[in-house]
């Protein structure tokens, strides 16, 4: 498949949130989206992220986005993130790998020397038509909010 790029129709997808509900890209149609791809629930980089997110969501809310999670852990595990740390958007379980394939995040990760497959920590901004209009491929996860934040300015 060939990467992404800015300008790019983003990938359709549906998929379930952390409640069981049915969630697809079209249902925000008219807004800017921030969907961000993260490794696992509960995990030191993947929390930063997820609470400097929930951190600035009133003021990005405010700038009209919408701020969605995705990754390939399940609706309980999403359940018990968000209760933990009070996060106030979606959270979406792409157990079957479908999302993350279709925006290239999933593949071979390298950790000590151990090769695994993984999800690659990546964010996509997404305009209120649809296209890719940003896209961050070096994740700072204590200030992902203000990196979506500088590149649109």
């Amino acid at each position: 498949m060939e990467e992404l790029k800015e300008g790019d129709p983003a990938p359709g997808f549906v998929a379930n949130d952390q409640n069981g509900n049915q969630v697809s890209l079209s249902d925000f149609r008219g807004k800017d989206v921030i969907l961000y791809f993260y490794p696992k629930d509960d995990t030191p980089g993947c929390t930063a992220e997820s609470c400097d997110f929930r951190d600035n969501y009133q003021f990005l809310s405010s700038q009209g986005f919408e701020v969605i999670g995705v990754s390939i852990d399940d609706e309980k595990s999403h359940q018990k993130f968000i209760s933990k740390y009070q996060l106030p958007f979606t959270l979406l379980a792409d157990t079957d790998k479908k999302i993350v394939s279709d925006y290239g995040v999933w593949g071979e990760k390298n950790l000590y020397g151990k090769k695994y497959m993984g999800t690659f920590r990546k964010t996509f901004v997404i305009d209120k038509e649809g296209n890719i209009r940003k896209i961050i491929d070096k994740v700072d996860t204590k200030n992902s909010s203000q990196q979506v934040l500088d590149l649109i300015k």
